[in-house]
C-alpha cells in the first residue's frame, strides 16, 4: 500500500507538540486544520478537504456559519456567564424557543453531551422513585449493546466496547445491557418492575451507522408505554436535521418520554446540551438538586436558537433527505468490490471495507485526505460519510469521485 498521502514540515511540528504535551487518549488522522466554512475545512498548509465527518455532527449547519457567528460574537460582547445563582435575559426566551421547537413542556439546559446523557439518566432514576415507585436504589436503567453516549464513569458503565471501558471499573450498579434492534428482548428486560428507562440511539452512530428495522422505534414506544418505562431517545448524534428529519424518531412518528439534544445545537461554536421532557418527568427534579455553573448560559442561549433557526431557514432537514439519497445513490454508483455495505438515513451514512488487510479503511482515509476529502473509520472497518447539511448535488457527485478515485489504493 503505498497512500499518496504525506505530512507537510508545518503540519509535523504541530503533530510534535501534541504529542509531547498532550494526552495521547485520541489517535486522529495526521492532518491539522486550521479554518472551516461551510462543507470544507484548510489545513495548516492551505489545502482544501470536504468534511464529510461534520464534527461527529456537530456542524450540521456548516463550518463558521456566519449566521450563528454573529449571535455568538454580538453576545459575547454583551453577557457570556451569570451561572444559575441569578437570572439572565436569555435563558427563558431560549427556553421557550426549544421546547416549542420540539414540543415538550420543559428544557433542562446542559454543556457537553455526556452531560445531558447524566441528566436523562437522573431524571429517569428521578421519576421511577417518585412516580412509579420504585423501592429506594432499585432502580435499573435498561441500554443496548453498541451503544455510545460518552465516555464518564456512567457512560462506559452503560458500554460494550472494551476500548471504552477496560481498567475503568467498578461501574454504576443498576443497569441492564440488551441487543440493539431486538423488540424480544426489551420486551423480556422490561418485565422487572424496577425498570425506570430504556434509552437507545435511533441510528447507532459510533457503532458504524447501525439502521434498526422499520418498526423498531414505533415497537418500542408501545413497550415502553405498556410496561410504564421511560423512553430516552439519545438523539445527540441523529437529531437536528442529520438523518433528513428534525428528530430520527419522527421517522416513525414516535415521541420519546425525554429526549436528549447536542452537538448541533451550537452549529459546532461552543459545547451546548439540552434535555426535554414533559413536567411530570421535568419536575420530579426540585431546586439543587442538580445542575452545572455553564448550563443554559447567554452565549449558549444565543447560539442555540440561532443554530436551530438556521436549519428551519435554510431548509437543512429536507436537504439532508435528498442528497442522503444522491450520496448513497453515487456511492451505489462506484461499484467497488471493496464497499460490503453502504447504509444510512438522510446524511448520516457509512460504508463498511471488505478488505484482506485489517488497516484498509484507514489507509483509505488516508488516500482520501490526499485528495481533498476527509473522514475516518471507527471499529476498524467502517467509515462514517456524513458531509454538513448544506453541501450541495455538485458537491455530493464531486465527493463521491474522489471516494472512487481513492479506492484504486485498495487494489495495491
Amino acid at each position: 500500500m503505498h497512500t499518496h498521502f504525506s505530512i507537510s514540515e508545518t503540519a509535523q511540528r504541530y503533530l510534535d507538540q501534541e504529542y509531547r504535551y498532550g494526552a495521547h487518549n485520541y489517535h486522529p488522522l495526521p492532518v491539522v486544520l486550521e479554518r472551516g466554512e461551510g462543507v470544507f475545512l484548510r489545513d495548516v498548509d492551505g489545502k482544501r478537504y470536504y468534511d464529510f465527518l461534520s464534527g461527529y455532527s456537530a456542524v450540521n449547519q456548516g463550518h463558521c456559519h456566519p449566521v450563528i457567528v454573529e449571535a455568538l460574537v454580538r453576545q459575547a460582547q454583551q453577557l457570556t456567564l451569570t451561572s444559575r445563582a441569578f437570572h439572565n435575559n436569555l435563558l427563558g426566551k431560549y427556553e421557550e424557543y426549544i421546547t416549542r421547537t420540539f414540543g415538550y413542556d420543559k428544557v433542562l439546559p446542559m454543556n457537553t453531551g455526556v452531560e445531558a446523557g447524566e441528566t436523562a439518566v437522573k431524571l429517569a432514576r428521578r421519576w421511577g422513585y417518585t412516580v412509579k415507585g420504585i423501592p429506594e436504589n432499585k432502580a435499573v436503567m435498561v441500554f443496548v449493546e453498541g451503544n455510545f453516549w460518552g465516555r464518564t464513569l456512567a457512560a462506559i458503565s452503560s458500554s460494550t466496547d472494551p476500548s471504552s471501558y477496560r481498567n475503568f471499573g467498578p461501574f454504576m450498579p443498576g443497569y441492564k445491557i440488551i441487543p440493539y434492534n431486538d423488540l424480544p428482548a426489551l420486551e423480556a428486560a422490561l418485565q422487572d418492575p424496577n425498570v425506570a428507562g430504556f434509552m437507545f440511539e435511533p441510528i447507532q452512530g459510533e457503532a458504524g451507522v447501525v439502521v434498526p428495522d422499520a418498526g423498531y422505534l414505533a415497537g418500542i414506544r408501545e413497550t415502553c408505554t405498556r410496561n410504564n418505562v421511560l423512553m430516552l431517545a439519545d438523539e445527540i448524534q441523529t437529531g437536528l436535521g442529520r438523518t433528513g428529519k428534525m428528530l430520527a424518531c419522527d421517522h416513525e412518528h414516535v415521541r420519546p418520554d425525554i429526549v436528549i439534544l447536542g452537538k448541533a445545537l451550537s452549529g459546532g461554536l461552543l459545547p451546548v446540551s439540552a434535555v426535554l421532557a414533559d413536567d411530570a418527568i421535568m419536575l420530579t427534579i426540585q431546586a439543587g438538586e442538580h445542575g452545572s455553573t455553564y448550563g443554559g448560559n447567554p452565549l449558549a442561549c444565543a447560539v442555540a436558537m440561532a443554530a436551530l433557526q438556521v436549519l428551519k431557514d435554510e431548509q437543512l432537514v429536507q436537504r439532508a433527505e435528498e442528497m442522503g439519497e444522491r450520496l448513497r445513490a453515487g456511492l451505489a454508483g462506484l461499484q467497488s468490490p471493496f464497499i460490503r455495505t453502504i447504509r444510512g438515513k438522510g446524511l448520516l451514512n457509512a460504508i463498511v471495507i471488505d478488505h484482506p488487510r485489517p488497516e484498509a479503511a484507514w489507509e483509505l482515509c488516508l488516500e482520501c485526505a490526499a485528495n481533498g476529502l476527509l473522514a475516518k473509520p471507527t471499529h476498524g472497518d467502517k467509515i462514517r460519510l456524513a458531509p454538513p447539511l448544506l453541501i450541495t448535488a455538485e458537491q455530493v457527485d464531486e465527493a463521491v469521485a474522489i471516494l472512487g478515485k481513492s479506492m484504486a489504493i485498495l487494489n495495491s
